[in-house]
C-alpha cells in the first residue's frame, strides 16, 4: 500500500534538501533519492563560493536573499555557514567590463595584484572585484537542512530511483525503489535527471542541458592566504581559490553531458595545472583529488521553479545551473510558499515567481 504525503519530493540535492526543510512542519513530505547517500552528485561537488555578481539578474536576486538568510541563521550559531571571501574577474579590459555586473566594482592592476600576489603581472591587464562574496560549507548547510526536515517528520528514503509516476484524480502516485507513494504534489528536484523524471512521469520535458564542470584540489610550492579572493578568468577558462594548504582549482569548461556520474576527461586537470603555473607563482606540483560535476541549465539559463503549466500538481525545482548553494535557501522559501498557496502578491517572493514564470514555459524544445 501506497504511502501518503502532501509533498513528495525527487532529489536529494541541495535543491531538494532545502525544499524539504522549508516544507519542514508546515505539510507532510517525503524526500526520495535514486543514491544510497543524500548530495551525491552535483552538490557534493561545488566550488562552495557564493557570489552576487554572478548569474543573471533574478540569480543575483535570489543569491543575495539567501545570502541574507544564512547570514541571519550565522548570528544565531556559534559554526557559520558563510566566511567572507572576495571574488576577482582578472583579463583584459573589454572581457571584464562584459562580464562584471552588479555587485562587482573595477579595481587597478595594483590593487589586483595586492590582493592576489600570486598572479603573474602579465597575465592580465584589467580586474574587477565583488568584496560581497562568500565561501561556503556545503556540507554543514546540507546536514543542517538534512536535520531540520528530519527533526519535523519528513521521510527521507534513499537507494529508491523513481521508476513510475503518474496522475490519478487529485494526486499523484509514484513508484521508487520498492516503495509507493501518494502525494498531492510531485516536486522534480532530480537535477541532471529533472527531463528522465518529466518523461517518466508523463509530462513535457523542458529540454535541460547538463554540463560538465571539472575541479582539483591540489598540492603547491606557494599556498594562498585565506584572505586571497577566489580568483577567475574572465574569458572563463580558470578559476582557483585557497582551500587551506592547498588549491582548489577548475578549468571552468562548460561541456554538454548527458545524465551520469560524471568523471573527469583524461588531459583536462594535467592542461590546467600547465596553464596555470605559467599565469601564476603557485608552483602546483601535484593533484590530490579531482572531480567532475553536472550544472543543468535550461536554454534561457534561468531556474525553472513552478507549477507545470499543464501537469497539475507536478514542480519544477530543477535548471539551477552552476547558481545551486548560491539561490538555495532563497528558491527554497519562494518554492514553499508556491506550494503551500502563501506567497503574497506584493512580496518580493512574488516578483521574484513572475521573473521566473514570465520566460518559463517557453523553453521547451
Amino acid at each position: 500500500m501506497a504511502s501518503n504525503y502532501d509533498v513528495v519530493i525527487v532529489g536529494g540535492g541541495i535543491g531538494g534538501l532545502s525544499l524539504a526543510a522549508a516544507l519542514a512542519g508546515k505539510c507532510t513530505v517525503a524526500l526520495v533519492e535514486a543514491e544510497q547517500s543524500l548530495a551525491f552528485h552535483t552538490s557534493s561537488r561545488s566550488a562552495r563560493q557564493l557570489i552576487p555578481s554572478y548569474g543573471p539578474a533574478v540569480v543575483q536576486e535570489l543569491t543575495i536573499r539567501t545570502l541574507e538568510m544564512l547570514a541571519a541563521r550565522d548570528s544565531q550559531s556559534a559554526e557559520p555557514i558563510l566566511t567572507p571571501r572576495g571574488f576577482m574577474l582578472v583579463g583584459d579590459e573589454e572581457t571584464v567590463r562584459a562580464e562584471a555586473s552588479g555587485n562587482m566594482h573595477a579595481i587597478t592592476h595594483h590593487e589586483a595584484m595586492r590582493l592576489c600576489p600570486a598572479l603573474n603581472p602579465d597575465s592580465f591587464t584589467a580586474a574587477g572585484l565583488d568584496s560581497g562574496s562568500f565561501g561556503c560549507n556545503a556540507p554543514l548547510l546540507l546536514e543542517e537542512h538534512r536535520r531540520t526536515a528530519e527533526a519535523a517528520g519528513v521521510d527521507i528514503i534513499t537507494g529508491a530511483k523513481v521508476h513510475s509516476a503518474q496522475r490519478l484524480g487529485s494526486g499523484w502516485q509514484v513508484g521508487a525503489g520498492t516503495e509507493g507513494f501518494q502525494s498531492g504534489v510531485v516536486v522534480n528536484a532530480a537535477g541532471a535527471w529533472a527531463d528522465e523524471l518529466a518523461v517518466i512521469s508523463g509530462v513535457e520535458k523542458l529540454g535541460l542541458q547538463p554540463f560538465r564542470r571539472t575541479a582539483a584540489i591540489v598540492n603547491v610550492d606557494s599556498p594562498l592566504t585565506p584572505e586571497t579572493p577566489m580568483v577567475c578568468a574572465a574569458d572563463d577558462t580558470f578559476y582557483f581559490r585557497a582551500e587551506g594548504n592547498q588549491v582548489l582549482i577548475s578549468p571552468s569548461e562548460s561541456v554538454p553531458s548527458g545524465a551520469e556520474d560524471a568523471k573527469p576527461y583524461a588531459g583536462d586537470v594535467e592542461a590546467l595545472i600547465s596553464k596555470l603555473n605559467t599565469v601564476t607563482s603557485l608552483g602546483i606540483h601535484s593533484v590530490d583529488r579531482a572531480w567532475t560535476g553536472l550544472r543543468t541549465e535550461a536554454a534561457d539559463g534561468i531556474p525553472v521553479v513552478g507549477f507545470d503549466a499543464e501537469a497539475p500538481g507536478f514542480f519544477w525545482l530543477a535548471g539551477q545551473g552552476g547558481y545551486g548553494f548560491q539561490t538555495s535557501s532563497a528558491i527554497a522559501e519562494l518554492a514553499a510558499g508556491l506550494i503551500l498557496g502563501n506567497v503574497p502578491d506584493d512580496s518580493p517572493e512574488s516578483r521574484t515567481a513572475e521573473q521566473l514564470a514570465a520566460v518559463r514555459w517557453s523553453i521547451r524544445r
